[in-house]
C-alpha cells in the first residue's frame, strides 16, 4: 500500500462519515461537491471533509482506492456509498437517511412534517 492509500484507508475506517470532495464543506469548489454537502448539512450529519484539490496524490489516490472515477465520494462507516448522483437519488428516496440510521449515524435535521 502507498502512503496515500494508507491515509485514505485510515480516514474512512476511523471516521463515521467522510466526504472526499473538491473544496471544503464550508467552501465547496464544484457543484457536485456542493450538492452532497447541502444534503449532509440538511440532515445534520457530522462528517469529515477532505479537499482533493489540495493534493494531486489524494485526488488520484481516492479514485484508485474506490475504483470510482469521480469526486465527490461519500463513505459511511468504512463503506463507499457513492458519488453525487447516487447520494442524491438515495437522499430523494429516503434511502440515505435509513442507510445512515442503520449504521448508527445521528441525524439532527431533515425531518419533514
Amino acid at each position: 500500500m502507498t502512503a496515500i492509500n494508507d491515509f485514505i484507508d485510515s480516514e474512512v475506517k476511523n471516521n463515521g462519515v467522510v466526504l472526499f470532495m473538491k473544496g471544503t464543506p464550508d467552501q465547496p469548489q464544484c457543484g457536485f461537491s456542493s450538492q452532497v454537502v447541502q444534503m449532509l448539512d440538511y440532515l445534520g450529519i457530522e462528517y469529515k471533509g477532505h479537499n482533493v484539490l489540495a493534493s494531486d496524490d489524494l485526488r488520484q489516490g481516492i479514485k484508485d482506492y474506490s475504483d470510482w472515477p469521480t469526486v465527490p465520494q461519500l463513505y459511511v462507516k468504512g463503506e463507499f456509498v457513492g458519488g453525487c448522483d447516487i447520494v442524491r437519488e438515495m437522499f430523494q428516496a429516503g434511502e440515505l437517511q435509513s442507510h445512515l440510521a442503520a449504521r448508527g449515524i445521528a441525524q439532527n435535521g431533515g425531518t419533514e412534517a
